[in-house]
């Protein structure tokens, strides 16, 4: 038996605004593999725009698809190594790939950027 084709009209219609919305709602309702499926197309039209990649990253965390998590927050990283929350959500994210390590230099980093500074 094979399965039939998934019909993504309703995640690629409308304008990137309309999708960019779209994925939101999605979002807010907790539907975050929808989200993903309205972002993914989205990000690869405007690859150059942080706020989609982050909630592409954002909405593959919480659906545990951790390595595709990972992949869209580096890339914001690299790109902008000041943005805080990416870099709290990659250290996240590698926390719940028990990659601690890992997960220590960018949380470090996030919280310095958010002025948290541990007491000494």
């Amino acid at each position: 038996m094979v399965d039939a084709p998934v019909n993504t009209t309703y995640y690629d219609h409308g304008s990137p605004a309309e999708r960019w919305e779209r994925a939101r709602m999605f979002f807010g309702a907790k539907d975050y593999a929808a989200a993903a499926r309205v972002l993914e197309p989205l990000v690869a039209e405007v690859p150059e725009q942080t706020g989609p990649r982050l909630l592409l990253a954002r909405a593959y965390y919480h659906s545990a698809q951790l390595r595709r998590a990972e992949a869209e927050l580096r890339i914001i990283v690299e790109r902008d190594p000041v943005e805080h929350y990416a870099r709290l959500m990659l250290g996240r994210t590698l926390e719940r790939q028990d990659r601690q390590e890992e997960a220590d230099s960018h949380l470090r980093v996030a919280a310095a950027l958010a002025g948290d500074f541990a007491e000494v």
